[in-house]
């Protein structure tokens, strides 16, 4: 937990810094759309470093570090211990950073091939074969997942830091959330192959609350890589698609593969059916 008081008499504002990896800026603009909500956090907190919204950039060491984007080069993965060495907690916001986000489709790819059809001198471009989370290459205390990130789940995050609180993130299914707001399910009702059982709420529901089929953009639900709960039933929904929906082997394995593909169990889930193609 922070420090809210470093001096006898002395209200302490914790420092914040936001860094950006591989990703295209969507989580920081939803800080940057918190509006009146940003600048009362911006009383509370010592906004120390974040090229998105201002020119003043201050050197560490840090109480939060709000962390967007995946590791692609070989640069960011040196750079990202720095990060974690300056920072006393380090938040991961989006799936980019979560879960290595769509770049990391790459993880299945000849990514030497790409860069021989798209650049005319392909030894410039200094990258890795693959695009991973934060978590696989320093410790992590809370991950923000979604793309882009839920500006209001943010603000209870930061909230509650600011006041000593420890932070939960809700890690329980989209369904729950269907039912709360008494949406009719597009699995059941419409036959849509819709990823709602598997993925983690924080999105509010929205692709069901408009006729749509949740395509996983919080990741999976129950926290299937770290805390409390037991790992989605992706089996069962997989077979539910294909069985039940008609869906063919490849039509399954994209609806596995895509915003959060690359992180478990979505990742064991497509390379099943990757071998049935």
């Amino acid at each position: 937990m922070l420090d809210r008081q470093k001096d006898p008499g002395e209200q302490y504002r914790p420092r914040l810094a936001v860094f950006k990896f591989a990703s295209c800026d969507g989580c920081q603009l939803s800080i940057l759309n918190l509006e009146e909500d940003l600048l009362a956090l911006g009383e509370a907190l010592d906004i120390a470093y974040f090229p998105e919204a201002s020119s003043a950039m201050n050197a560490g060491p840090y109480d939060i570090a709000l962390v967007e984007g995946s590791i692609t080069t070989a640069e960011d993965a040196h750079r990202i211990l720095s990060v974690r060495q300056q920072a006393k907690v380090l938040i991961t916001i989006g799936a980019c950073a979560t879960a290595g986000g769509i770049q990391a489709l790459r993880n299945w790819a000849d990514v030497e091939s790409f860069k021989r059809a798209v650049y005319p001198n392909p030894e410039y471009i200094q990258s890795l074969s693959t695009s991973t989370p934060i978590s696989e290459h320093v410790r992590v205390d809370f991950e923000l997942w979604g793309c882009p990130i839920d500006k209001g789940q943010l603000l209870r995050v930061m909230t509650d830091l600011v006041g000593g609180v420890q932070p939960r993130v809700p890690a329980d299914s989209v369904c729950l959330e269907c039912k709360r707001q008494g949406h009719v399910c597009v699995l059941v009702a419409k036959g849509l192959p819709c990823l709602g059982p598997v993925t983690r709420t924080g999105c509010g529901a929205i692709c069901p609350s408009m006729g749509r089929d949740c395509y996983g953009c919080f990741g999976p639900s129950e926290g299937a890589r770290k805390g409390p709960g037991l790992p989605p039933n992706t089996t069962s929904l997989a077979r539910h698609f294909h069985d039940e929906l008609q869906l063919i082997p490849v039509e399954v394995l994209r609806r596995f593969r895509g915003i959060n593909g690359a992180v478990e169990p979505f990742r064991n889930e497509s390379r099943v059916w990757e071998n049935k193609r």
